[in-house]
């Protein structure tokens, strides 16, 4: 994390494919990890990452083959 690259909220609502205001939310509500230089505020890039990754639904398959087949 030393080089995570830090994204304007404008940067970050562009990678989610979001508004600003859903980013701004997010930050207000602290479900994301950031950055607060002052006033402006900056998202690392891997907090970005690891909200994506979390949210993202595994498709049967993969939900059946990490608990095993099904009875």
């Amino acid at each position: 994390m030393k080089n995570d690259r830090l994204l304007t909220v404008e940067e970050a609502a562009e990678r989610l494919g979001t508004g600003v205001r859903f980013i701004r939310r997010l930050i207000s509500e602290r479900r994301i990890r950031y950055v607060k230089l002052g006033k402006p505020v900056r998202i690392p890039e891997s907090a970005i990452t690891s909200y994506i990754e979390e949210r993202t639904v595994p498709t049967l398959r993969e939900a059946r083959s990490r608990f095993g087949k099904a009875a």
